[in-house]
């Protein structure tokens, strides 16, 4: 199978980059990028560590990614299963990538920087949701900002309801785990535990 190996096959395959794809990067929380977190209410947040990559999804009422200044955001860490996979990886090496949306909105927004786990309760304190307090928060440095086109939510459809599908056409997540646990896990009593449970345990 023929492969790509080197830098100057895969530029020669794709071409020069356009003028606007590069003047879009900047290395701050520019002002006309600033509406793009201001108003999420989803991202995703891409480590890596000893123990391989993470992509993991952080949501709450948009605004939750706080802008501190033009170099540095906060991100609470809410409730989550404790795997703590994204902050194992950040002690070992603490560059990220956040990838902000906003719904109904083509375009996302793709931060890169380095994170610290901040645990002190000043800090802590700035982001209570419901009476309860994220374990830490993330303070990120910003070292790169830009927008990203529109072109892979209109290829996917992502926001159009006609493309939607029904939870219940895919596995349940207790279907998932009896099939996973060898039926260890009773997925019937997991899924008909699971609204409640989430009700309780969301923060």
């Amino acid at each position: 199978m023929k492969t790509v190996n080197d830098v100057e096959t895969l530029e020669s395959l794709y071409g020069v980059v356009g003028q606007s794809s590069v003047l879009k990067e900047v290395d701050h929380l520019h002002p006309a990028y600033r509406p793009f977190i201001e108003r999420s209410p989803f991202m995703v947040l891409a480590t890596g560590g000893p123990g391989g990559l993470d992509a993991s999804p952080r949501g709450d009422p948009a605004g939750f990614v706080v802008i501190e200044d033009a170099h540095t955001l906060l991100l609470p860490d809410r409730r989550g299963n404790n795997r703590i996979d994204s902050l194992r990886n950040i002690l070992a090496d603490p560059r990220v990538a956040l990838l902000f949306f906003v719904p109904g909105v083509n375009e996302t927004l793709r931060v890169n920087g380095r994170a610290s786990i901040v645990i002190e309760p000043s800090m802590l304190e700035r982001f209570p949701f419901e009476g309860k307090l994220p374990r830490s928060v993330l303070r990120i440095a910003v070292e790169t900002v830009f927008f990203q086109c529109s072109r892979a939510l209109i290829r996917s459809g992502l926001w159009d309801p006609a493309r939607h599908v029904a939870r219940a056409e895919l596995p349940s997540n207790g279907a998932i785990l009896e099939a996973l646990s060898q039926g260890s896990i009773n997925g019937g009593e997991y899924d008909r535990e699971l609204p409640g449970r989430l009700k309780t345990s969301l923060y």
